[in-house]
């Protein structure tokens, strides 16, 4: 063997002056055999500390050794099939048993002292919140309106819950409804029209689209047996409501309730028969009408007093009273769902252009037409005109400040001037914009125009764009209605016209509609 190779079972030999070191291949070539220490893994313990000792003695003598106990294990107890489970012996004074130890349980009485000491806990911060008005105050109140804050200022003065209460259920619901109709309902009439034999003129009666959406006039056929329709039989044409505004007898309705009728009834709470009513003057455009109904005994008459529909803001409350299906004086809630409303309704007639209406969840049905919308002070903001008939709570009311412009235009009978030059237009449509030569669809084009009128006059042409009104460029269609309306009659207009991709410059005199 190699001298540098060391022989590994030298690792084996004991050492020298170590004679208790041996192995079996001594015993085996008769060398001097030495017992064997016994070892085992543990914490090291000196001769000394150590009185786990033992001897161990075989053929070559007695040596002592060193023994480190083993790690105590947890006891299994098993069971016994004659004498049931195995119980584990009683634990020493002073150490766990690990294998008798019993979890502690949680009682039912203990989980509900628990929930009741935690209402109480929640019960009582709520008193103390609402006592002190931790999370709402007076502030709070008051942007419910006036009224409401002064009955809640009321309640706190007098420490009355009930009262509190009270004025919280006012912020939801007005209170003061019925007064408004206690107050209000003497003015509000029915409207009843009449035309003779057959002569059935009314303008847009049959329009499916004009009933359809206004609703309010329930055509009534001739009785049976009621002769041939002769010049003097007088047939029922339809239904309405108005109100009194003037104490003298001065009616405001919708013009689409009277429109061809050829005798006008006004029903009048305290009076026993309809009277008869005269139909001063009226506008096609405005959808407006004023009758005046005379003095019976000299006596006044109730009247309800016009309000600024600009203070009214959407959400406030809302009350209608009118005249739905013939049920007289009816009373409907609601609030103002949104203003200024454009709506469009064709008829016999042209297109009636609604603007600045107001819209309101109050229901409206046919025969609420020309009736009050009011406030919660009982001041008239907009007549009752037109309902959604597609549609739930979507009622349209002629606002009061398009209605005072022209009052007294209607009570003396005079013609309110309606601004037009006299040309039927529309937007320009995407694919329009290479044939016209233009570089967008800014602009509104001329479809056609009419016969001496001022566009006549100002050679206005078909498929002229009109760009720009006085300076002003024109956007769409709408806006150059808006601008047009907004001149006076008799003004002079400067018109920007693109014409076969030239530009234009014309003058135009605003016109009267009416004449």
């Amino acid at each position: 063997m190699d001298n540098n190779k060391r022989d590994y079972s030298d690792f084996f030999k004991p050492q020298d002056g170590d004679t208790s070191r041996g192995n079996d291949n001594e015993q085996q070539t008769g060398k001097s055999e030495q017992p064997s220490y016994y070892y085992s893994y543990g914490p090291f313990k000196s001769a000394e500390e150590s009185s786990d000792r033992t001897t161990v003695t075989n053929d070559k003598g007695t040596s002592e050794v060193e023994i480190t106990a083993p790690r105590p294990i947890r006891p299994y107890y098993g069971y016994d099939h004659n004498e049931g489970p195995i119980q584990p012996p009683p634990a020493p004074p002073g150490q766990w048993d690990y294998s008798g130890a019993k979890k502690k349980k949680s009682s039912f009485k203990s989980y509900v002292a628990t929930f009741l000491a935690g209402a109480l806990v929640v019960g009582s911060l709520m008193v103390v919140s609402d006592k002190m008005n931790l999370f709402s105050g007076a502030s709070a109140m008051s942007a419910a309106g006036g009224a409401v804050t002064g009955t809640v200022q009321k309640a706190n003065g007098s420490g009355n819950g009930g009262a509190t209460t009270a004025a919280l259920e006012s912020i939801v619901r007005p209170d003061n409804i019925s007064q408004i109709v206690n107050t209000t309902s003497p003015a509000v009439v029915k409207i009843n029209t009449y035309v003779r034999g057959n002569s059935r003129s009314r303008s847009g009666a049959n329009s499916d689209i004009f009933n359809f959406f206004f609703g309010d006039s329930q055509r009534q056929q001739p009785n049976a047996g009621s002769g041939n329709g002769s010049a003097n039989q007088r047939q029922s044409l339809g239904m309405g409501s108005g109100f009194i505004f003037d104490k003298e007898g001065y009616i405001l309705t919708n013009e689409h309730v009277v429109n061809g009728a050829e005798e006008i009834e006004v029903e009048v709470q305290g009076y026993t028969e309809p009277l008869k009513a005269k139909l001063l003057g009226s506008e096609y455009s405005l959808d407006l009408a004023v009758l005046k109904i005379e003095k019976q005994g000299g006596k006044d008459f109730a009247a309800l007093p016009l309000g600024n529909s600009d203070d009214i803001s959407v959400g406030d409350w809302v009350v209608a009273i009118g005249n739905p299906y013939g049920f007289d004086h009816t009373v409907t809630v609601g609030v103002l769902s949104a203003k200024e409303r454009p709506i469009d309704i064709p008829d016999t007639q042209g297109t009636r252009e609604y603007k600045h209406l107001l819209q309101t969840d109050a229901s409206i049905n046919p025969g609420n037409s020309g009736g009050p919308l009011l406030n919660l002070q009982g001041q008239v903001i907009g007549i009752n005109t037109a309902v959604s008939a597609q549609a739930q709570g979507i009622g349209f009311a002629i606002p009061t400040s398009t209605v005072t412009s022209v009052l007294e235009n209607l009570k003396n009978n005079v013609k309110i001037p309606i601004p037009y030059i006299g040309v039927n237009i529309q937007d320009i449509p995407e694919e329009w914009v290479k044939e016209l030569k233009l570089d967008d669809t800014q602009g509104t084009v001329v479809a056609s125009v009419v016969q001496g009128s001022p566009a006549a006059k100002a050679d206005l042409q078909p498929y002229d764009v009109i760009t720009e009104v006085n300076g002003t460029k024109v956007k769409n269609t709408e806006a150059f209605r808006t601008t047009i309306k907004s001149l006076k009659v008799g003004d002079k207009a400067t018109l920007s016209v693109r014409r076969n991709g030239q530009t234009l410059t014309t003058a135009v005199i605003i016109g009267d509609m009416n004449k």
